[in-house]
């Protein structure tokens, strides 16, 4: 919950109000976590998602927003990314992108969404990580109940295309031999 808190700039009564909330998840079906660790064992970021479903609370708010061919072609088959936070210090360092991009290989649905508060895209890092990954706008400047801020609601395809090819490594060349 700190880092959680950390990430996003919430206070500690709302914290605790979404605790609850948060442990029913790892029930949902299609559930799958990750979780950064530092040098030292301590919880740099975690993520999670499960499948999408009516009568969820975040799938429900975000169906009510979107027209009928919208619902069908994102929410149909869709693997939500709940959470994905990476604490301030240890933010720029990859650790957000390594967790999304395990989460999303692990999700086997055709669509994947998520919310993130509106922000300037130049400078967010959240927005710059969630374009590189392919996200395209599905809802924009939504406000979900119990929360001020203006959020995006974002999607993109699966599965993730596969990493590149790594080159192999470089072998030292031999010494020249004499004839």
């Amino acid at each position: 919950m700190a880092v959680y808190g950390e990430a996003m700039g919430y206070r500690a009564d709302l914290l605790e109000a979404r605790r609850g909330y948060i442990a029913t998840h790892v029930r949902r079906p299609g559930f799958r976590a990750v979780a950064s660790l530092t040098s030292a064992g301590h919880l740099a970021g975690f993520g999670y998602g499960y499948v999408g479903a009516a009568g969820q609370w975040w799938h429900d708010q975000v169906w009510r927003a979107l027209d009928q061919p919208t619902r069908r072609r994102w929410l149909t088959d869709c693997f939500e990314v709940v959470e994905l936070h990476v604490r301030p210090p240890a933010q720029g360092h990859g650790l957000g992108a390594g967790q999304l991009r395990a989460l999303l290989t692990m999700a086997e649905n055709a669509t994947t969404l998520l919310s993130t508060p509106e922000a300037d895209e130049q400078t967010s890092r959240a927005w710059r990580l969630y374009r590189r990954f392919g996200f395209v706008d599905v809802l924009r400047d939504f406000r979900f109940p119990g929360d001020e801020r203006p959020f995006g609601v974002l999607g993109r395809d699966l599965p993730l295309p596969a990493p590149g090819p790594t080159p192999p490594p470089s072998m030292p060349t031999p010494p020249p031999t004499r004839s």
